[in-house]
């Protein structure tokens, strides 16, 4: 049986083709980015819930230690994606943030297998702050808001760059070490 926050989890992984059709196909004309933030901002939600209530009410699962890292990943991709795809965003912040995904997902797994679990840090939640305050402004797409979009962006940028740096430097031993 599913609890509440694997459901959340599933619920994410659901909201992500309908929001990429409203960010990528005509459906409702203008109301269709607007659609596409709302679904955004409840699938963030959802990932901001399911953590909190699996650590408070103890209802960590092997499910939820794999999907949710997971569903946080393609939600914020897909957006990415569509946003280049838009010419909103230049293709290569979307390649430095996923890379950056790529990169912390691949220590973290050499970490648990050797034991070692790598703790979320304040640079990387700072971040994924950033990037979804960014991802929303660049999804409303409002002209009097662009100078604010692109600090955001910028700042979203390095913080991306920042945490990851943080990352490998706290946990060098990690991928240091040969088996």
């Amino acid at each position: 049986m599913m609890n509440l926050p694997n459901k959340l989890t599933l619920l994410r992984m659901i909201l992500v083709p309908f929001f990429v059709v409203f960010m990528l196909a005509p459906v409702f004309g203008e109301a269709d980015r607007w659609i596409a933030l709302a679904v955004f901002i409840i699938a963030s939600l959802t990932d901001l819930l399911d953590g909190k209530i699996a650590r408070k009410y103890d209802l960590v699962t092997n499910f939820g230690k794999l999907m949710d890292p997971l569903a946080d990943k393609i939600l914020v991709s897909s957006a990415l994606i569509c946003l280049c795809a838009l010419d909103r965003l230049a293709g290569w912040i979307v390649i430095v943030i996923i890379s950056r995904e790529f990169i912390i997902s691949g220590l973290r797994q050499i970490a648990a297998d050797n034991g070692v679990v790598i703790a979320a840090s304040y640079w990387g939640k700072y971040k994924t702050t950033f990037q979804m305050i960014m991802i929303c402004l660049l999804i409303a797409d409002i002209g009097a808001l662009k100078l604010l979009t692109l600090i955001v962006t910028w700042i979203a940028v390095i913080l991306t760059i920042v945490s990851l740096a943080d990352y490998m430097y706290k946990n060098r031993q990690v991928f240091m070490e040969d088996k």
